[in-house]
């Protein structure tokens, strides 16, 4: 039961801020950047928040988790102040989410992505003005599940994994929100609208498995996750629906695992500090891009993350040679 009550909590509280915190939300404030501020602003304050306060971690995920739960049932009809606290429920959260990854094997997280990826696929076309009772089911599985929380203990099974730089974690964030806030703006290739559910919800599945199971070094893997995001814009741009569904929900399944992975061998602080980058501050340039219309522009970035990548590959290259010799 612990087992399964950890799957539910990363599954539910991922799906919360799919359906709620980034698109529900959004959309319903027809993505107006003025109104919607106060919710990432939350978010930054939320994540420092979540380990400056001085009680043990199962009792801040319940009280955030509470909170959470209150101010859902004020949506989606939000003001300034209340979308600023529901930012910090949602920003104190992520951070103890991955802290609690710790506990996880690599079954367990595998369960928990094709779940939440699932689900968060099947609902997402469903009105965000009407996405309360979701947004309640939700919390309230994940509330329940918290309970259970302290029964596991931390799996030294994941912990086996090369971090990434945040630099690179901050680019694939900013690329995939770059994408996806496009995407579902977009009504002449939104692939969530045009009938392709089965095949977004299978890659990204197959997304999560080839993430877990594939042994690639890191500069390699670097460099196939940037192919995987040029090939998804590429789709994009030639108005490709069929194949931008098969590459772009196994790309963001495949980087969100790595990037997971990389942040559970860090203590709550630095997961803190690092999602404030990574889960806010990219994913909002990510946003930016979209409504102001300049995903067109994304491909320099490709050409210079291309060129950086390189470059450290042929350091690493001279740096070996060196020691050979």
């Amino acid at each position: 039961m612990p087992k399964i009550a950890l799957i539910f909590f990363i599954a539910f509280e991922l799906c919360y801020y799919l359906l709620i915190a980034q698109t529900g939300i959004v959309e319903y404030f027809a993505s107006n950047i003025y109104y919607i501020a106060p919710l990432p602003i939350g978010g930054i304050i939320g994540s420092i928040l979540c380990y400056k306060i001085s009680l043990s971690n199962d009792k801040k995920i319940k009280i955030f988790l509470m909170m959470q739960l209150v101010l859902t049932f004020f949506y989606p009809n939000y003001s300034p102040i209340t979308l600023f606290i529901l930012g910090i429920s949602v920003g104190a959260l992520a951070p103890l989410l991955i802290n609690e990854l710790k506990k996880a094997s690599t079954v367990d997280l595998g369960l928990a992505l094709a779940i939440s990826y699932s689900v968060g696929t099947l609902l997402f076309n469903y009105d965000p003005a009407k996405r309360e009772f979701i947004a309640i089911i939700f919390t309230v599985i994940v509330l329940i599940c918290s309970y259970f929380l302290q029964k596991i203990k931390t799996n030294k099974e994941i912990k086996n994994f090369t971090p990434y730089p945040i630099f690179v974690m901050v680019l694939w964030i900013f690329l995939d929100s770059a994408l996806f806030e496009t995407l579902s703006r977009d009504l002449s290739v939104s692939i969530w609208r045009d009938g392709f559910t089965f095949e977004i919800i299978v890659f990204h599945i197959i997304g999560v498995i080839a993430a877990l199971k594939l042994n690639i070094q890191r500069m390699e893997n670097e460099l196939f996750i940037m192919i995987l995001f040029a090939l998804s814009y590429l789709f994009y741009f030639l108005q490709e629906p069929l194949a931008l569904s098969v590459i772009y929900p196994f790309v963001i399944s495949y980087y969100n695992v790595n990037i997971l992975r990389s942040l559970v061998k860090k203590p709550l602080k630095k997961i803190a500090l690092y999602m404030v980058f990574i889960g806010w501050i990219a994913s909002g340039m990510g946003l930016f891009i979209a409504l102001e219309n300049l995903t067109i522009f994304v491909p320099f970035i490709f050409l210079i993350a291309f060129i950086k990548i390189i470059n450290s590959q042929k350091n690493l290259l001279i740096k070996e040679k060196k020691c050979i010799n």
